[in-house]
């Protein structure tokens, strides 16, 4: 599986909304994400796993 990075856009209750370099957008529970995401924050997703960059 190849790494995705995502920039947060906004963030709205319990879901962080997020675009990945390529355009795609997501939505993703805020619990699932590392502690201290915000909006803005550069997100990698990869192995199943997020963390910060």
């Amino acid at each position: 599986m190849e790494p995705v990075y995502y920039t947060v856009k906004t963030i709205n209750g319990d879901y962080a909304y997020m675009t990945s370099d390529s355009g795609v957008e997501n939505q993703v529970a805020m619990f699932l994400l590392p502690e201290g995401t915000d909006v803005g924050s550069r997100l990698l997703w990869e192995e199943f796993t997020w963390s910060l960059v």
